[in-house]
């Protein structure tokens, strides 16, 4: 690997000499300094490996090289390389700065601010835009110009683009025409080996047909690359993919102990995860694993006759926009874990991976949710484990792993229960919540969709599929693409209209500090409300519907009676109809209630459903305002 190195090369971000960290997903190479920032930002932002240190698939690393060495820099920097930028005071770091505040600011500007690429001219329909992008990636990636495809991804084109009219995604072009390191770019990029095309074909097929044997193998390897690097961080070995071997579940050496209600209620809590959520949980903890190997690097590599500094420290998983407030509750909980919590945790996780592939039967759940809520109640705190690597039994591989084996050490689930921080939520409750909303993390995905509203002119997506009670949602008809359904609640309780038919429309709108403050209000009121729905603190629904009612109320007034835009009027209605109808929920917990037995669990569905709809509306105003005022 040392001979790759030269020493031409310098950092992308700083110019310092010598680069021992890559951004995979950037394709950059990043010296210390300037990666302890990388880190910071998280993996949806960069993807840092080692150059020495990290196991590589050469491909992948061929991958970074030839973006590294073809100016691929020069995509994030697009801006700074105008001489008219030294002029208005624009620069890049230099290796002499500081971290903090510099370097460490330049690269966020850099990369999560995107501060420096070539922007296209602005469009109306920016869908179109995209489409047009990704239709030029679907056929570049059939040459070997990977800083095109670079750029193409940059701006905003999909690596799982499925063409219209050739009936497949770039990466089955790329891999019909062998080009093997395009399909490790479009990988890195979210690419699905696993898409069939309109025959039912795979990129895997595609590179099998065109005799490309060593791009089909690492096609494989990429399919199952969550997997096989959580079993890797474990006992250091990979499944034999050429031979049929997909997965290897290692055993933990003291599966003998008795298995808890707690434990079987966890256990239970995975498997009944839908397979969308359960692939959240999983990224979230191969992120995890990628964060502990990546420190144990980090520590490895630096110079230890200095102090490492907390600026130089990730603690945990850095919070992703894109996700819920709760996925990233969760996911930073996870660093909490002991090795040996965090080891049974991977175990499970490779074991029910393996069970879905396989569409193995699940056992009988149907009193699953009464046993969690029951034992979530009934929490204790576990002593703490020693924190060095747990002893393993000879590892299985698939043919010796059977679900009763695998429920032998389901006890330790319980690592799931044992943080017992003063933090607002556990992973148990994250699983928890996750599991009981279904639909709502549909929702919850469509959180960040708000935040690029300035650049439509019609109302926004949403697509709530699976979303339970589908008679209490009005069809409005009015999307870009016909077939999504409004997120505007109707019912009689849904409060009045946000204007007054004889008010003229009127374009002013509230300041963007007045908008944040209100929305920071009703945040704090949902909090409170989701605490108490994990802690079935029913008897608090009402008086939290009633604060965040009110703080609804106090922003909904901020804004003029009739909004000229249309976008605005769509989020103040569902702000407020979201508020009524979280009241007319909550009420339903109150006792001696005519009619049917009340379904708490359906009524504490309904009502995070709802928070989560306030949140959504509070968003996308911030977001619209923001955007108004800065014009």
């Amino acid at each position: 690997m040392s001979k790759r190195l030269r020493s031409s090369e310098v950092c992308a971000d700083c110019s310092g000499p010598d680069p021992s960290w890559a951004s995979v997903n950037r394709g950059t190479f990043i010296c210390d300094e300037c990666c302890s920032v990388h880190r910071s930002l998280g993996r949806h932002i960069s993807q840092v490996r080692h150059l020495k240190h990290t196991p590589w698939p050469p491909t992948l690393l061929q991958m970074v090289e030839t973006l590294y060495n073809n100016g691929a820099n020069s995509i994030w920097e697009h801006s700074l390389l105008d001489p008219t930028s030294i002029m208005s005071g624009r620069r890049k770091a230099n290796p002499q700065d500081k971290v903090h505040p510099n370097k460490a600011e330049f690269i966020r500007a850099k990369y999560q601010m995107l501060a420096f690429v070539h922007r296209l001219p602005c469009r109306d329909d920016d869908s179109v835009t995209a489409k047009d992008l990704s239709k030029q990636l679907h056929s570049s990636v059939r040459t070997g110009n990977l800083e095109t495809c670079l750029r193409l991804l940059s701006l905003g084109a999909q690596a799982n683009f499925f063409h219209p009219e050739k009936g497949n995604t770039p990466l089955h072009v790329a891999s019909k025409a062998g080009q093997i390191l395009q399909a490790e770019l479009l990988a890195v990029y979210g690419a699905d080996p696993g898409t069939q095309d309109s025959s039912g074909k795979t990129p895997v097929d595609y590179a099998r047909q065109g005799g490309h044997h060593e791009l089909a193998e690492r096609l494989v390897e990429i399919q199952y690359e969550l997997t096989d690097r959580l079993a890797f961080y474990l006992c250091g070995r990979k499944p034999d993919h050429k031979n049929g071997q997909h997965f290897i579940i290692p055993q933990m050496a003291d599966s003998s102990l008795d298995l808890s209600e707690l434990a079987k209620a966890a256990k239970k809590k995975l498997q009944s995860l839908s397979n969308h959520l359960f692939e959240e949980l999983a990224m979230d903890v191969y992120d995890e694993v990628d964060r502990r190997e990546t420190d144990a690097v980090w520590l490895a590599t630096q110079n230890h006759s200095t102090l490492v500094t907390e600026t130089t420290v990730v603690p945990f998983l850095p919070v992703n926009p894109e996700y819920s407030s709760t996925r990233n509750q969760g996911r930073q909980k996870l660093a909490r874990f002991n090795a040996h919590e965090f080891a049974t945790l991977v175990i499970d996780i490779l074991s029910d991976a393996k069970r879905r592939q396989q569409g193995s039967p699940l056992s009988s759940s149907k009193d699953n949710v009464e046993l969690i809520l029951k034992t979530i109640s009934n929490q204790h705190s576990v002593e703490s484990q020693d924190n060095d690597q747990p002893d393993y039994d000879s590892v299985a591989s698939d043919e010796d792993t059977d679900p009763e084996a695998t429920a032998s050490k389901a006890h330790r689930q319980k690592s799931l229960d044992s943080d017992l921080s003063d933090g607002p939520v556990t992973v148990q409750e994250f699983l928890e919540v996750k599991n009981a909303l279904v639909a709502s993390e549909a929702k919850i995905q469509q959180l960040m969709k708000a935040s690029r509203l300035e650049k439509q002119n019609s109302t926004p997506e949403s697509d709530y599929d699976n979303t339970p009670n589908d008679r209490d949602l009005d069809d409005m008809g009015s999307s870009r693409k016909g077939r999504q359904r409004s997120s505007v609640w109707q019912s009689d309780s849904s409060g009045p209209d946000t204007a007054e038919p004889h008010v003229a429309p009127s374009p002013i709108l509230p300041s963007t500090e007045d908008v944040i403050r209100k929305t920071e209000q009703i945040t704090k009121n949902i909090q409170e409300l989701l605490r108490a729905a994990q802690e079935n603190k029913h008897d608090s629904y009402i008086p939290c519907s009633e604060r965040i009612h009110v703080a609804v109320t106090e922003m909904a007034a901020l804004f003029p009676k009739k909004p000229k835009s249309d976008m605005v009027r769509t989020s103040l209605r569902l702000l407020t109809s979201s508020a009524y109808r979280l009241q007319s929920e909550c009420k339903k917990t109150l006792p001696g209630d005519p009619g049917p037995p009340t379904d708490i669990q359906l009524v504490t569905q309904q009502v995070i459903q709802c928070a989560y709809d306030i949140a959504k509306a509070a968003k996308q105003l911030v977001t619209i305002t923001t955007k108004e005022n800065n014009n």
